[in-house]
């Protein structure tokens, strides 16, 4: 569970397989810290509430109850209605807005509709409230992008420390490829990984956008860029570029039968 401070007012926020849910009971402490259901009653009993909710529960909840929602509307905005959120979600099968008891529970919306309730609130709040939620969001991409740098140097890690003997995995080359001079040594790396130059692979896809790395796996560029990193030191070394390709060429096998074998899915691990 996120938090976020709008205006004074502490919100919290938590994820369910929807999206992002903020806490209408702490947005509603804005308005009267005393009585955040009646604020939220309030608000759920406006025309305007209503149709919002109608609109977005009619695109993302298939099990919307139309029949409840047009005797709800047709009531909205009189004298003396009063809707609360539980009977709001009993009556139509909401999913746009929850509600729960204890200690952590409390009232949420989806963000879509809490900026609609934070409008209501305030013009002010809502403007706050979006810029937070921004702000929110840009640390959580930030924070996502250092674990999958973090994930990506454990599998570097394992290619350095494991010994894994399986089917080769690029192409061996031949003494003749190995022989020849290349005129770049991005074309060295080129050979040694995927068995062609940059050249070649152009003259075979005319139609393709980009260059052969654009195409590449994850994987494959992963053993690209430690690739780079031991050509500088082999051309340190002083060793020919013939050796330094038959020497790439072996490396690329071995890391790239590592990395298959490991499988391209523990990357995707650290977002769920």
């Amino acid at each position: 569970m996120s938090k976020i401070e709008v205006m004074d007012t502490n919100i919290s926020l938590k994820k369910n397989k929807v999206g992002d849910y903020i806490s209408l009971t702490d947005m509603a402490k804005y308005k009267n810290p005393d009585a955040t259901g009646l604020v939220i009653s309030h608000w759920l009993s406006t025309r305007f509430a209503i149709e919002f909710l109608g609109i977005w529960e009619s695109v993302n909840n298939p099990n919307f109850n139309v029949t409840e929602f047009s005797n709800i509307r047709a009531n909205a905005g009189a004298n003396g209605n009063v809707l609360s959120a539980k009977q709001w979600i009993d009556k139509t099968n909401a999913i746009g807005i929850v509600s729960s008891a204890g200690r952590y529970g409390g009232t949420y919306a989806h963000s879509d509709i809490a900026f609609e309730f934070g409008s209501w609130l305030s013009p002010e709040f809502k403007y706050y409230l979006i810029r937070e939620y921004q702000r929110l969001k840009a640390a959580e991409q930030a924070q996502l992008g250092w674990s999958v740098k973090r994930e990506l140097s454990k599998i570097n890690y394992r290619i350095h420390t494991d010994a894994i003997k399986q089917n080769l995995i690029p192409a061996e080359l031949t003494s003749r490829e190995t022989s020849i001079v290349y005129a770049s040594e991005a074309d060295v790396l080129n050979m040694a990984l995927f068995g062609k130059t940059a050249a070649a692979w152009s003259t075979e896809n005319p139609d393709a956008q980009g260059n052969m790395r654009d195409y590449a796996s994850i994987n494959q560029l992963i053993c690209l860029s430690n690739m780079e990193s031991l050509n500088s030191v082999l051309i340190n070394e002083g060793l020919p570029q013939s050796e330094r390709l038959e020497k790439l060429n072996q490396i690329a096998i071995s890391q790239m039968t590592v990395l298959e074998n490991a499988g391209q899915n523990k990357l995707l691990e650290i977002t769920k």
